[in-house]
C-alpha cells in the first residue's frame, strides 16, 4: 500500500479524513461502481485510514476520486470504521474546504459525484459551506418497533442519502452527559430493527435518530444520531437532517424554504430547508461550518501487526 496523504477536517464537531493521493485506482466507473470495487479489492485501505492505532470510532473517511464529467469538481466515496456509507452531509462540508484549503475551488457553486448521486455545494466562505444534498424522502411512517428492555419504541423511517429511523421516544434527556445510555438505547433499537428486517427499499437501517427539545434558542430540535458501527454523530447529522426535513415534508409540519435549525447532541447546528421535488421526495439544502485541522501521511509498514487497525470493521 502506498503512503496516504490526508487533510482531517471537523464540521460542528465531527470529524471527516479525506485521502486526496496514495488511494487505490478504482477505474473510470460512476461513484457506485467504484465504491464496488473499493470493497471487494481495496477495504485494507479503509481500516488502515480509520482504524486505531491511526483513527478513532468517530472519524467518517473520504476518498477524493477524479470526477466523471469533468464539470464537476470533484467524485469521493465515504466510509467509516463499520464500511461504507452512500453520502455524508457533514463529509461534503469537510470536503469543501478542503477542496478550497488544496485551491481546487473558490467561493461560489460546485458539483460533486458521490454513490448516491450527483450533489452541489456552495462554498459561503473559507469555513461556511451550503449543500443541496440527494433527494429524501420518507419510506414509513409511525413504525413501532418492539425493543427488549424498553417497550415499543415509535418512529419513521426515512432516506436522506442513507436509511434512518427517526423517533422522539427516548429514555432521558438528550444532553451530553447522558451519551453513553443513548448509544446504548440506540442499538437496542438498530439490534430491534434487524430482529425484524426492516428497513427501506431492500436495505437496511443503519442510522438511528432520537429527537428531543432544543438545548438552547435559536434552535427547533435537538437529535442524537447513532451511526453504523456504534459511533454518535458530533455534528447534527447532513443526512439525518434531511431525513428528518422529508418526515416533516410528508406530515405538513414545514413548508418549503421554510427553516429548520438542527442542534447536535453536543450543541452544534445546522440551518436547513428543502423544495419539493417528484413523487413525493424533497430536495433538502444544508448549511454549516468546517474547518481544517491536520495534514498528514499515513505510513504503513508490513511488519506492524495492526497496519491494517485493531479493531472490527
Amino acid at each position: 500500500m502506498k503512503p496516504l496523504q490526508v487533510i482531517d477536517s471537523h464540521t460542528e464537531g465531527e470529524p471527516t479524513r479525506i485521502i486526496i493521493a496514495g488511494g487505490p485506482d478504482l477505474g473510470d466507473g460512476d461513484m457506485a461502481t467504484r465504491r464496488a470495487n473499493f470493497v471487494r479489492h481495496h477495504d485494507a485501505v479503509r481500516r488502515c485510514a480509520l482504524l486505531e492505532p491511526r483513527g478513532w470510532d468517530a472519524l467518517v473517511g473520504a476518498l477524493l476520486c477524479e470526477p466523471v464529467d469533468p464539470a464537476c469538481a470533484a467524485g469521493v466515496i465515504f466510509f467509516n470504521k463499520a464500511g461504507m456509507l452512500s453520502m455524508c452531509g457533514h463529509g461534503l462540508m469537510g470536503l469543501a474546504v478542503t477542496l478550497a484549503h488544496l485551491g481546487r475551488i473558490g467561493p461560489g457553486h460546485h458539483r460533486i459525484e458521490t454513490p448516491a448521486g450527483e450533489v452541489s455545494f456552495e462554498l459561503l466562505s473559507r469555513d461556511t459551506v451550503k449543500i443541496e444534498n440527494v433527494a429524501a424522502f420518507r419510506h414509513a411512517a409511525n413504525v413501532s418497533v418492539d425493543v427488549p428492555g424498553h417497550g415499543m419504541v415509535h418512529g419513521d423511517i426515512a432516506w436522506g442519502g442513507n436509511w434512518f429511523f427517526l423517533t422522539k421516544d427516548s429514555p432521558c434527556a438528550l444532553e451530553a452527559r447522558h451519551i453513553p445510555q443513548l448509544t446504548a438505547y440506540a442499538q437496542a433499537i438498530q439490534d430491534a430493527l434487524d430482529a425484524r428486517g426492516l428497513g427501506g427499499a431492500g436495505a437496511p437501517v443503519d442510522h438511528i435518530e432520537i429527537f428531543g427539545p432544543p438545548g438552547g434558542q435559536g434552535a427547533n430540535a435537538r437529535s442524537f444520531v447513532m451511526c453504523p458501527g456504534g459511533a454518535y454523530d458530533r455534528s447534527p447529522c447532513g443526512t439525518g437532517t434531511s431525513a428528518k426535513l422529508a418526515c416533516l415534508a410528508a406530515d405538513g409540519a414545514l413548508a418549503p424554504g421554510q427553516t429548520w435549525v438542527q442542534e447536535s447532541i453536543i450543541g452544534s447546528r445546522f440551518s436547513a430547508h428543502y423544495r419539493r421535488a417528484d413523487a413525493g421526495h424533497i430536495i433538502p439544502t444544508l448549511t454549516g461550518r468546517a474547518w481544517i485541522m491536520a495534514e498528514a501521511t499515513l505510513l504503513r509498514d508490513d511488519n506492524d501487526p495492526f497496519a491494517d487497525g485493531m479493531a472490527a470493521g
